[in-house]
């Protein structure tokens, strides 16, 4: 089975819920974990929104609810989009960049950060963010709370920050393959979980042979998950680009 298609994602769900995981969405999680099992389900919308509510539809058919971080640019922000799938129950968070936008210039970032956090607010009431990696750009976008406070925004946390992730297993397909962190300049977390996972069905056969933990937060990104051949094709050639030239940048 091709690896990062819709199928083997509908395929991924179907091994959670086959396993016995429950599914919460960030915002969920933050405000009290289920009991036994639990898969945190997480979407990062860096672009193609439109990919992003095929898999909100997906998981609505099967009464998950995931949250959407949208970014607020124009290759991921539909307004459209997110008001279908806050309609299906997901999350809606805000998927924040505004230290690499504007260069550093922190009270220009936050007047950014609290102009988007109102847009999106229109369409859910936002208490989840989590930063864009900008992996490009020399600014870590996490930085802007060195010296502001997010929960002055009514924001109640920030994965990267209000997660244990030595108690939560995080799986990213951040550089088109789990916990590439080698293709992966800031989303990567601190953790005393070392799992590797070769590949989506990898992934599938730990789950079915248990060898994953009670807790897992799974971070995707909906562009990369597609049964077109065209986008799935282009995904593939412009994240390998992309790999290429995260590399150069983690190594100099």
């Amino acid at each position: 089975m091709a690896d990062f298609t819709s199928r083997t994602f509908e395929k991924l769900l179907q091994s959670f819920m086959k396993a016995g995981y429950a599914f919460q969405t960030v915002e969920s999680f933050m405000d009290g974990p289920k009991k036994g099992m639990v898969a945190i389900l997480r979407h990062d919308v860096d672009r193609l929104p439109e990919n992003a509510f095929d898999v909100a539809q997906m998981e609505s058919r099967y009464g998950i609810h995931a949250s959407f971080y949208f970014r607020m640019v124009k290759p991921a922000y539909d307004e459209a989009v997110i008001k279908k799938t806050a309609a299906l129950g997901h999350e809606i968070g805000y998927h924040y960049e505004n230290l690499s936008r504007f260069s550093g210039r922190y009270e220009l970032a936050i007047q950014d950060f609290e102009k988007n956090l109102g847009k999106l607010r229109r369409f859910y009431p936002v208490r989840t963010v989590c930063m864009h990696g900008s992996p490009l750009c020399g600014f870590d976008n996490r930085k802007i709370w060195n010296r502001y406070d997010y929960r002055d925004y009514g924001i109640i946390a920030e994965p990267y920050f209000d997660v244990d992730f030595n108690s939560v297993f995080y799986l990213s397909d951040t550089g088109r393959s789990w916990n590439h962190f080698s293709a992966s300049f800031r989303d990567k977390v601190d953790s005393t979980f070392d799992i590797p996972v070769k590949s989506s069905n990898d992934l599938m056969d730990k789950i079915q042979n248990r060898e994953l933990p009670n807790k897992v937060m799974i971070n995707t990104h909906p562009q990369r998950w597609s049964d077109c051949p065209v986008r799935w094709g282009t995904e593939l050639v412009v994240q390998s680009v992309k790999n290429v030239a995260k590399r150069v940048v983690l190594r100099f």
